[in-house]
């Protein structure tokens, strides 16, 4: 139950990424708030698993740290777009594998405390080799392949510290048990 009231909300800026609200809002009790949103449009993560049973990453330049990460294939959906169409294409567009079968795995919500993302979790196998089709950012983007044993040290080690690939490990690793 909401102990609140939204007083005012207005977009203070429109991204290509996400958008930012700030909605000030008073409490039941009188007190007043600011809620800062980043307004996102969700996204699709792949964990690809090849036939040798071997999981598909990659790494990618991501500006705010300066550096490489190592992840699992995913991307922002386009506006409208079913969450299993934009992985299927990021999947593609990122590796260059096109998978047999797709299924959803599950979705998180990567920061509810200020961001509205929600990433949904795909499980990609059947996976057959083709050519990738980059962004202009993901010049650079390497594909390696791991081990589910390999990965889970190297998010141990700290090696793997993306979020939706620890995620996604974890959703791929219930599933297999539940299976």
């Amino acid at each position: 139950m909401r102990n609140y009231k939204v007083k005012k909300s207005e977009i203070l800026f429109r991204g290509k990424v996400f958008d930012l609200q700030v909605d000030e809002i008073e409490y039941d009790s009188g007190n007043k708030g600011i809620r800062e949103i980043a307004v996102h449009p969700g996204g699709a993560v792949v964990v690809p698993v090849k036939n040798n049973g071997k999981i598909v990453m990659v790494t990618q330049f991501r500006y705010p740290f300066q550096k490489f990460l190592l992840e699992m294939p995913a991307g922002k959906l386009d506006k409208n777009e079913e969450p299993i169409t934009c992985a299927i294409r990021e999947l593609e567009e990122e590796t260059g594998y096109k998978a047999k079968s797709i299924i959803e795995l599950g979705s998180i919500c990567t920061t509810p405390g200020f961001c509205t993302e929600v990433l949904h979790i795909f499980l990609a196998e059947g996976l057959t080799p083709g050519n990738h089709n980059r962004e202009e950012g993901e010049h650079g983007m390497e594909v390696f392949e791991f081990t589910l044993d390999e990965i889970e040290k190297k998010i141990l080690a700290g090696e793997i510290v993306d979020s939706k690939s620890i995620c996604g490990i974890q959703l791929f690793k219930l599933y297999k048990k539940s299976s």
